[in-house]
């Protein structure tokens, strides 16, 4: 606690600090911390889970003034990062009271609005941001810090000029902090051009990489879920990602680890705020222990604990491999990466092992038998789903 009350974070938080049990900043916390507290624009090269909240969020915090409007805005790539941006910032400021509004899109937004009007703390998605901005239905007059957080993966995800508008919203004499996984040109650029006098902060990569081992197997098309189901079985594993390319593959991927007992859940872009919020409960509570997602969908997700990440389909982008596997071996915990690459894998997997600086090793495929899987056909004439079981993939 000593550290944490050496950075000059106010007694309420260090309350919840505390309770949280807590034992030392990470390294972002200690490197950004001191240059955030003092008014700085501060560009911060870190991963997801590395503790940035508490680093921006406390300064947040102890500088809110009761009913004085907004003065703080967060803006998060995604919605579930706005949420859970949003959850962690009410904790460490609950002996506070500060007021705390996520907005983002799939919900209404009547609820939105209403809540606006009493908060001090925003934290959004860049298109509902700017869909209230449009309707005047959002007053940052007086915002006093603006958190660009995961903001490569914003620029990845074309919201460029939204931030740019939203940043532009703002009053000028505002307190930029940029965090981001990496910083891009376009990172660079966007902060060149908004920021003042930065300073930079970066921490090696969360991931350890002595403590991660990545592996991949060559298998037939056919094979390739029973392999899957297999190593699920076999693997002495805790929390497990399963990455595709598709939302259909993602669906067909859950679907058929369920009908073979596997407690697993997908969620992907196709799915509703209210779907998608159950399924990551029900993941974090431990009801389900695999998570098949797509890139998109995972962005953003803070998900501790994964022992294991399976790549069913290797990324069409070579760098979404480094950003799967860093979603393990966090924190001096062991960690897993497996590659199942059939034939049309290959083509990008080849690219994963030019661009990256990885070292993944080829394993013998165990014995295994082949499972039956499911399909889903297109409708019938009365808008009914038929399923055909089929032995191959």
């Amino acid at each position: 606690m000593e550290q944490f009350k050496k950075l000059g974070i106010i007694k309420p938080i260090l309350r919840v600090i505390e309770e949280e049990r807590f034992s030392e900043p990470t390294e972002i916390q200690k490197q950004s911390i001191p240059h955030i507290f003092t008014g700085r624009d501060v560009i911060a090269e870190s991963a997801t889970g590395s503790g940035k909240t508490l680093a921006f969020g406390s300064h947040i915090l102890q500088n809110i003034e009761k009913g004085e409007g907004i003065q703080s805005l967060v803006l998060a790539p995604t919605r579930e990062l706005a949420e859970q941006v949003s959850v962690a910032l009410r904790l460490f400021g609950k002996y506070q009271h500060a007021k705390i509004t996520a907005i983002y899109g799939g919900v209404p937004i009547r609820p939105q609005i209403k809540r606006l009007g009493k908060t001090e703390i925003v934290v959004g998605t860049p298109g509902r941001m700017l869909d209230h901005i449009n309707r005047g239905t959002i007053n940052l007059d007086h915002v006093e810090v603006l958190v660009l957080d995961e903001a490569d993966t914003m620029l990845d995800m074309g919201f460029i000029d939204d931030v740019k508008k939203i940043i532009r919203a703002c009053p000028l004499d505002k307190q930029i902090l940029l965090f981001s996984a990496t910083i891009s040109k376009e990172v660079n650029r966007l902060a060149n051009k908004y920021m003042k006098d930065p300073v930079n902060v970066s921490v090696e990569a969360y991931v350890d990489p002595s403590k991660l081992t990545q592996i991949y197997y060559r298998i037939s098309d056919k094979m390739k879920f029973s392999l899957l189901l297999h190593l699920l079985k076999k693997e002495k594993s805790g929390l497990n990602m399963v990455f595709c390319n598709t939302q259909k593959n993602t669906d067909f991927i859950a679907k058929n680890l369920q009908k073979h007992d596997i407690a697993a859940v997908a969620i992907h872009g196709g799915l509703n705020q209210k779907r998608r919020t159950s399924i990551m409960n029900k993941f974090h509570s431990a009801k389900a222990d695999v998570l098949v997602c797509t890139d998109v969908a995972a962005r953003g997700l803070d998900i501790p604990d994964v022992s294991h990440v399976y790549n069913y389909d290797i990324p069409n982008e070579s760098k979404q491999y480094v950003h799967r596997i860093g979603r393990t071996a966090r924190a001096g915990k062991e960690g897993k990466a497996i590659s199942i690459l059939s034939k049309r894998d290959y083509g990008y997997f080849d690219r994963v092992l030019k661009d990256n600086d990885v070292n993944i090793t080829e394993e013998n495929i165990p014995k295994i038998e082949q499972v039956a899987i499911k399909w889903m056909e297109k409708p019938n004439p009365k808008g009914k789903h038929r399923y055909n079981r089929h032995n191959k993939r």
